[in-house]
């Protein structure tokens, strides 16, 4: 009975922390799209975007959100992943709109040329904390933006969110989180002074909203980088250390 529990335990540890679905040709092409700019494919060999798609199990049909998806870099290669019949949702939080008015953009009219390139895309402009979606979602992505949820310029309760995602989520959905990566030995304020976050703060927050965790990737290990240092300091900016965790919505 002992020998049993314990066979059974290692393989939910096994099937927890290694994930290694290769890229599809389909996932190959998405990242080779013709329409993605110059300065995109610049930061493929770091990014390891067909990895990524591998990883969050980005296929066609699936729905799916790019939270906080910045100037688009995934979203431009999630709207391709997905056809035919899928749908991508851009989803820009109001606690971001300051900054982008600083820097003369709208925030009520962004990713407007893509939507034209695009036409599987849409564009959610709302407060995280009341993340909500047309439709039940495949998949919620987000990538390297997780940790500012936790600082004070942004002001909002990232359980509330990750509570949010939960209810958009079809049950067996994925919640799908990269980030820099901070050393455990660091300060809860790694967030506003590193732009970093530890891994074990992320899972126990997302574990918290009722998610599973179902796979960690580490396409994104970087060892030279300790975790101690600004993300963006000219040694590490770009090639960080990150972790890849895929959190599962329950199906029943």
């Amino acid at each position: 009975m002992k020998k049993t529990l314990f066979l059974a335990a290692a393989a939910v540890l096994i099937a927890t922390v290694a994930f290694g679905a290769a890229p599809t040709a389909k996932m190959k092409a998405a990242v080779a799209d013709s329409s993605r700019p110059a300065a995109d494919t610049a930061r493929d060999e770091n990014r390891k975007p067909a990895a990524m798609l591998a990883f969050a199990g980005i296929t066609p049909g699936k729905v799916v959100v790019d939270m906080l998806p910045g100037t688009g870099y995934f979203t431009r290669i999630f709207a391709k992943a997905v056809e035919p019949g899928g749908r991508v949702y851009a989803y820009f939080g109001i606690q971001y709109d300051a900054r982008l008015k600083s820097q003369n953009k709208d925030p009520d009219n962004q990713f407007a040329d893509l939507k034209e390139t695009y036409k599987n895309l849409g564009v959610i402009h709302g407060p995280l904390p009341q993340f909500v979606t047309p439709e039940a979602i495949d998949i919620v992505w987000t990538s390297d933006n997780y940790h500012d949820m936790h600082n004070k310029a942004y002001a909002m309760d990232v359980n509330e969110v990750n509570k949010a995602v939960f209810k958009s989520l079809k049950p067996g959905g994925y919640y799908v989180i990269i980030d820099h990566k901070a050393a455990e030995s660091a300060g809860d304020d790694v967030t506003e002074t590193l732009h970093r976050i530890k891994e074990s703060n992320t899972k126990k927050e997302v574990e918290a909203a009722g998610f599973k965790l179902v796979a960690e990737g580490h396409d994104l290990d970087a060892a030279r980088d300790d975790g101690t240092k600004r993300v963006f300091d000219a040694d590490v900016r770009g090639k960080t250390n990150q972790f890849m965790l895929k959190f599962q919505k329950p199906r029943h």
